[in-house]
């Protein structure tokens, strides 16, 4: 008798096995392995990505609606590989965006997610927000902005003057200025500034209820999940705390706010129109199409709202019914290409 285990690990070898055959048929037959694959996906992804992103009944999903995921070597120049007809990437790396690069200009038929040069602009946190900033979008749903922020490169000691040269308001959020890092550390005062270590950047705190919105966009479809966030900071507590205090990856963080029982005002998400028009926005100013935006409202308005982050190719195994916006989206690319 086989007990639950072996038969659920029996049926994980078995999905394995298929998938290692549809990769081989891919391999070895371009375009004649099989009548129901409607689009290849050749992936460059890290472990961590893959394990998080393609998991088991995205591949299932994928599989039934004519979608095969079919890894890149790296070992083996890219145009030896597929045929195929989206390239999913997510590594780092100069060399990397160099064979994307000429990949794309070998193989325009192929659709690549995304251009290495316009992912670029969101790695580095000096410009990652500057077309949100640039947009200054203002309609009768609300307005969205930027922190105020101040980049610094070198040179802690010269924080505190820096700061009251930008006109900064403490506290300060310091990130880290290339975004592969996700820490955050909050400063209280002007003397603790010196504790910081650049390169960073240094944003105003702004007071939002302790919830940020995780805005996921895919193409043209748009889902927003809460998450819990830095809590307010009074003027009481400023006036009596001292320090930098470091944080985990907050808006990561798996308690999620949108089952909490939280104050209305604080938990209404976003309007949607507004949501919409910020993201066609800025897909066509940053050339993206797989990213997050991470927004705040601030605390005690209705309307002003704030973009604090902006991620390429985020986390979309924690996105309510990802795997079915991601096929979907996957299926209207390879539309529109033929």
């Amino acid at each position: 008798m086989r007990m639950r285990g072996e038969i659920a690990k029996n049926k994980e070898e078995e999905e394995k096995e298929v998938r290692n055959e549809e990769k081989k048929m891919v391999a070895v037959m371009p375009r004649k392995y099989s009548s129901k694959v409607v689009v290849v996906v050749g992936y460059a992804l890290t472990s961590k990505k893959i394990k998080s992103f393609l998991q088991p009944k995205l591949e299932g999903l994928a599989r039934n609606k004519g979608i095969v995921f079919v890894a890149i070597d790296q070992s083996k120049p890219l145009s030896d590989q597929g045929p195929f007809d989206i390239v999913l990437h997510k590594l780092s790396g100069k060399e990397w965006r160099g064979v994307l690069e000429d990949y794309r200009k070998a193989h325009p038929e192929v659709t690549v997610l995304d251009p290495p040069d316009a992912i670029q602009q969101v790695h580095n946190r000096q410009s990652m927000l500057q077309d949100v900033a640039d947009l200054d979008l203002s309609d009768p749903y609300g307005k969205v902005g930027v922190p105020k922020q101040l980049v610094i490169k070198k040179d802690p000691s010269s924080i505190s003057e820096e700061v009251n040269k930008a006109g900064l308001r403490l506290p300060l959020v310091a990130k880290p200025l290339f975004a592969k890092s996700h820490e955050l550390s909050l400063a209280y005062d002007e003397i603790s500034l010196q504790k910081l270590e650049p390169p960073l950047v240094l944003q105003e705190f702004i007071n939002h209820g302790g919830v940020l919105f995780k805005v996921y966009i895919v193409g043209e479809a748009i889902k927003v999940v809460r998450r819990f966030s830095l809590p307010d900071v009074s003027k009481r507590e400023l006036s009596e705390s001292v320090g930098v205090y470091r944080f985990p990856r907050v808006s990561c963080a798996a308690a999620s706010a949108d089952e909490a029982d939280l104050d209305p005002c604080v938990a209404e998400l976003p309007p949607r129109p507004l949501l919409e028009r910020l993201a066609k926005e800025l897909r066509r100013r940053l050339g993206l199409r797989l990213f997050n935006l991470d927004i705040i409202r601030e605390h005690g308005t209705r309307d002003n709202y704030y973009v604090i982050d902006i991620n390429y190719f985020p986390g979309y195994g924690k996105m309510p019914e990802y795997e079915h916006i991601f096929t979907d989206f996957l299926l209207s690319l390879a539309a529109q290409s033929k």
